[in-house]
């Protein structure tokens, strides 16, 4: 995994983690499975745990049971250089998945569409403006129903909370827009951690929210790093369980040990299951005790 990505997307699904990484690698140029582990005797039976690098960026996914399931909440812009790899892709993640909007010129871009793929994954694909770029990916986070309004204070408070960040272009409703109110967020990047995040709100009704389907694993290199992220982001004490936690606005994030990684990678299967078993009753994850679990045999 790309040791520079300190905040890493995490999917989770119902049994089909390890057939959708696949999918996604087989799919995405430049991409490779990077590690696949199964977590024996969990509340949700035994899980796989895959990680993945789609064009260098760093996913992971879960198989954990029918607990969460993916909308268009968070969905990940891809930036193509040509219109032929945004046309590949779109036939690729667009088989047997759903338009939510069809590809296709738009006065924001030349050639873009919105597909929520058969795994349930949402992906905006869009034609860069320059063609000398590489593909990217951004996650995008959209404010929608109770949420509708706090945008702007959401850009403040995550930016707040991490290092190496900062707000960058704001583009804003105008007057004759509604049900969007003027002045309310249409789209705005930002940066967490050196990496790129959009983030926009909309009025129009949507049945959806954010969920545990799709979260956010935040590698910790000390305790120290773990409780900041943890007293920071936690604002719903019920759902605070194995280093997962929820913030204000619902969002799903996981304050791991970035060491974990690697012990998942390199661990004999009587050490993985020392960890899992150390884990799995913690809310908030105690590095040394993780670490004396891993150890210890």
């Amino acid at each position: 995994m790309s040791t520079s990505q300190k905040i890493v997307p995490h999917l989770w699904f119902d049994k089909e983690a390890v057939e959708a990484a696949t999918f996604y690698v087989s799919s995405f140029p430049g991409s490779h499975l990077i590690n696949a582990t199964t977590l024996r005797d969990t509340p949700s039976g035994d899980c796989d745990v895959v990680s993945f690098e789609l064009a260098g960026y760093a996913f992971q996914a879960i198989s954990a049971g029918p607990f969460f399931t993916p909308n268009p909440s968070i969905s990940f812009i891809v930036y193509l250089p040509t219109s032929a790899q945004v046309d590949t892709l779109w036939s690729r993640l667009s088989d047997g998945g759903e338009t939510l909007m069809p590809l296709e010129s738009y006065p924001f871009s030349a050639r873009y569409g919105w597909v929520q793929d058969r795994f349930g994954i949402s992906w905006q694909l869009t034609l860069s403006e320059h063609s000398s770029a590489s593909l990217t990916i951004i996650p995008a986070l959209l404010f929608i129903g109770d949420n509708y309004g706090k945008a702007e204070e959401a850009l403040h408070f995550y930016t707040s909370v991490f290092n190496a960040s900062k707000i960058g272009e704001i583009r804003r409703y105008g007057p004759d827009q509604a049900p969007d109110r003027e002045g309310m967020i249409l789209l705005a990047d930002f940066v967490l951690e050196h990496q790129s995040f959009i983030m926009s709100e909309s009025a129009f009704p949507h049945e959806f929210g954010f969920n545990g389907a799709i979260s956010f694993m935040v590698n910790c290199e000390t305790q120290k790093e773990i409780d900041h992220y943890w007293e920071c982001l936690s604002a719903v004490p019920e759902a605070e369980q194995c280093g997962w936690l929820k913030d204000r606005y619902g969002v799903s994030w996981q304050i791991v040990p970035a060491v974990m990684e690697e012990m998942l990678r390199h661990g004999a299967p009587e050490q993985i299951a020392r960890l899992t078993q150390t884990f799995l009753p913690m809310k908030k994850f105690d590095l040394d005790a993780l670490q004396s679990a891993y150890a210890t045999g």
